[in-house]
Order: structure tokens, then sequence, then C-alpha cells
């Protein structure tokens, strides 16, 4: 068993977003990864796709969530479950900004299109 003490989570700041992790592989050496992401008001990801399947829960704000083709607006409480390999991008709410809890495995791959796959910082 292992205790990760909130003054041991990881800050970790995009041009888009901050990233508070909770647990992952460096952190309590779990195999998921959990962490916490804020956006501002109005703030866009990177469209981008991940290797593994992820759940995002909605804890305040509002975000609209482009995943293929589709949009899907989420409010608190919702949950969104992305597959992997699936391309998807998440606006927040202009006024409200987003704040989300964010669970999947550990040390997954991102990819940007035209970039090259790494590791986000905040899930390793």
């Amino acid at each position: 068993m292992t205790v990760v003490r909130r003054a041991d989570t990881r800050r970790t700041e995009t041009p888009n977003a901050v990233m508070t992790t909770y647990a992952s592989p460096t952190l309590g050496g779990s195999t998921q990864a959990l962490w916490q992401v804020e956006m501002m008001p109005g703030a866009a990801g990177p469209r981008h796709t991940m290797d593994v399947e992820q759940v995002w829960t909605v804890l305040r704000g509002r975000a609209t969530v482009e995943v293929s083709e589709e949009a899907y607006d989420l409010g608190p409480g919702d949950s969104i479950v992305l597959a992997g390999g699936v391309p998807r991008r998440f606006h927040a709410d202009p006024t409200h900004g987003l704040t989300a809890l964010v669970t999947g495995r550990g040390a997954a791959h991102a990819e940007v299109p035209g970039g090259a796959t790494s590791i986000p910082p905040w899930i390793a």
C-alpha cells in the first residue's frame, strides 16, 4: 500500500491547462494514473489521441469534447469514457472553465497529429 500525501502531488502546467497528479507509476508506483485538469475559461487543448482508455468526470465548469467527428457537452457530474486511439479535443466553457478528474493507465502515450508520440508528464 502506498499513501501519496497532498504535499507530494505533482503539478504540471501547459499553455492550455494545469494538471495535478495524485497517483501514477512515478508517484505512488501505481499502474494507473489519476489527475485533475483545470482549464481556464475558453481554453482548448490540442486534438490528440491516447493509446489507452481514459475516463473524465467534470467536477466544476463545463466542457465541449470533440470525439472523432462528434461533439459532447459535459457539465458537473457528467463522465465520458474515451476509447484508446480515438481523436479527441477538450474545450473549456468560455465563462466557467473546466475542472475534471481523469483516470487511465499510467505511462500511456499521447500523439498529436503530425507530432511525436510521448508520455505526458502528468501520467508518467
